[in-house]
């Protein structure tokens, strides 16, 4: 399937019917790989049929794909995850427009949006496809033990683990965008000021070395709370005119107690001095240059402290080790969900219908 520009000009058409049965189609997609047309009208359950109009309505928006491969089936494209998507947060009022793109990544796509009160926000789509298969299953761990699944799934997965470390990490003080929610595979957060500091240029930056101070420290911090970035390098930070710097992406992020942990840790300290060195003409002494070893070094030291001294109830003084907290965090499998056709709960319920089409206006307009 395609991932083309994103067309959000279908919604002004599209009535509440014809989304129930793009959801019918995503709750078959839980069981086939291309849902059988009898399927997704038992699902849709219209009340008054016609079905059929429907389906050919949401494959004229090229929302589905249809295929003949034994029997007739259709299956979702990226376009109709996107309308599911946006549909969701337009009835919960959190967005009310869709504006430009802002950035573009292998594996994603960032829009502006605007919500209820007229501010900016940040909608990313992920986009899992545009690498090989093989590269998606040896750097990220969303499939676990499955040997394939499908590249909406996997979107999914991407954004539902995104989400978490960004609200993880956001209660914790890093700087991060704040995290508004979730739904299937795009994330929804508040716009951060500044530029991809992969974009300003030597001269431009006012006091580089508070720069790649702040960005070290973010590393270090990251590390005392067991996290490993995995990928900390100028596409992923940005700066404000006034210098705070702020990480926007963290989708490979790996524990502390991860065996190549080290590894990971010395090349996002490297990718950082590096562009420093080369773009803004700095350079930091070796002494000043974090070590994983001192990391692990001063955090044993910290919890032998607590424990000597009994800091508190809660264990204060403890730095929370992010990394177990967001491991116990289940990422729901398709393949256990149980289709509710009622349920809202799309963190929990997945390719479900967790936007009833009953509930939808008798328009969707963006």
């Amino acid at each position: 399937q395609t991932m083309g520009k994103l067309d959000v000009s279908c919604m002004r058409h599209l009535t509440k019917n014809d989304l129930r049965v793009l959801v019918a189609v995503e709750m078959g997609m839980k069981n086939h790989d291309l849902v059988p047309t009898d399927i997704i009208i038992n699902i849709a359950k219209l009340r008054h049929g016609g079905a059929h109009r429907f389906i050919s309505n949401i494959h004229r928006f090229k929302l589905v794909y249809h295929e003949q491969k034994g029997y007739d089936g259709y299956r979702l494209t990226y376009a109709g995850y996107d309308i599911l998507a946006l549909n969701a947060f337009m009835n919960k009022g959190l967005i009310t427009g869709l504006g430009r793109k802002i950035g573009v990544g292998k594996e994603s796509d960032v829009y502006l949006a605007q919500n209820a009160d007229g501010e900016e926000v940040v909608l990313k789509f992920n986009r899992l496809g545009r690498t090989s298969f093989r590269s998606i299953k040896r750097n990220r761990d969303y499939l676990q033990h499955r040997k394939s699944a499908n590249w909406l799934y996997m979107s999914r997965l991407a954004a539902m683990k995104e989400f978490a470390f960004m609200k993880a990490l956001y209660d914790e003080g890093f700087p991060t965008p704040i995290p508004i929610q979730q739904n299937r595979h795009v994330v929804l957060m508040s716009r951060v000021p500044g530029f991809p500091m992969s974009q300003v240029r030597c001269g431009q930056m006012e006091n580089p070395m508070i720069q790649l101070g702040r960005s070290l420290d973010i590393l270090v911090r990251l590390a005392k709370h067991g996290l490993i970035h995995c990928d900390l390098n100028e596409f992923n930070l940005m700066v404000s005119r006034t210098g705070e710097v702020t990480v926007i992406d963290f989708p490979q992020m790996i524990s502390t107690s991860h065996f190549n942990a080290q590894m990971y840790f010395d090349r996002d300290v490297k990718s950082l001095i590096k562009f420093f060195k080369m773009k803004m003409k700095i350079t930091i002494p070796d002494e000043e240059i974090p070590t994983f070893s001192q990391i692990l070094k001063d955090q044993e030291q910290m919890e032998l402290q607590a424990n000597a001294e009994e800091l508190g109830e809660e264990g204060e003084g403890v730095v929370p080790k992010l990394d177990v907290n967001i491991g116990d965090m289940k990422l729901v499998d398709l393949d256990s969900d149980t289709i509710d056709e009622t349920s809202t709960d799309n963190n929990n319920r997945g390719a479900a219908a967790d936007d009833n089409a009953d509930d939808d206006d008798e328009k969707a307009n963006i």
